[in-house]
């Protein structure tokens, strides 16, 4: 395989100023539901960006989970290597693609714990097998000795919250918050030549600049 000969020419839409929302977390969600309305699996998935101590960059996959003038949510175990990440730099990026519509959405911004109230009642609109595997995963990101571990875990916490009964909120586990800074949307364009328009906050105030593709 030639990886230099993998190539798309995106012709699928652009972006105007007057198009576009003063707040970018309206904009968002503007997009976000026209992503969903498109039949995308998983529109809300994203890479989440953390960086350690040392300066070791780390990324991987999560799902945003809330939106509101605040910012982004996740929900995930605090003592996994992203929540070590965070509680040593709580700066962070997400991006999301929508590679059917030829758009992205870049974010940096400041990472907070939500209230233990919007954990809970994330935690608590899960699926039972979801509860149960916040659970099974105490040691998140941590070596076990094979796959059977897991399913012998998962078989003691179903014994021990039986299906029907409240499932407790872990202590390691929980919602973050991204309140942005920076956030970027990009509309794939013809020759390369890619709509990007960046939003930064400024004393309080969002400003919109075109950046060169």
């Amino acid at each position: 395989m030639n990886l230099g000969e993998l190539r798309e020419n995106y012709t699928k839409g652009g972006i105007r100023y007057s198009e576009m929302d003063s707040d970018p977390l309206v904009q968002f969600k503007k997009w976000i539901q026209q992503a969903k309305e498109a039949q995308i699996i998983e529109p809300n998935a994203m890479t989440l960006a953390t960086s350690n101590a040392d300066g070791d960059v780390f990324s991987r996959t999560v799902l945003l989970k809330g939106l509101d003038e605040r910012g982004f949510q996740f929900f995930t175990n605090y003592d996994s290597h992203k929540g070590q990440d965070l509680a040593a730099n709580p700066k962070a990026a997400i991006t999301i693609l929508w590679k059917e519509l030829e758009r992205q959405v870049c974010v940096t911004g400041l990472v907070e714990k939500t209230s233990r109230e919007i954990s809970a009642d994330y935690f608590h609109s899960r699926p039972y097998p979801s509860q149960i595997g916040a659970w099974v995963s105490e040691k998140q990101s941590g070596v076990i000795p094979d796959r059977a571990h897991l399913e012998r875990r998962d078989a003691e916490l179903r014994k021990k919250f039986p299906k029907g009964t409240p499932v407790p909120l872990p202590d390691f586990w929980g919602g973050y918050r991204l309140t942005p800074t920076v956030i970027e949307f990009w509309q794939g364009r013809p020759s390369r030549l890619h709509d990007r328009l960046s939003y930064q906050k400024i004393d309080g105030a969002w400003e919109i600049s075109r950046l060169s593709p």
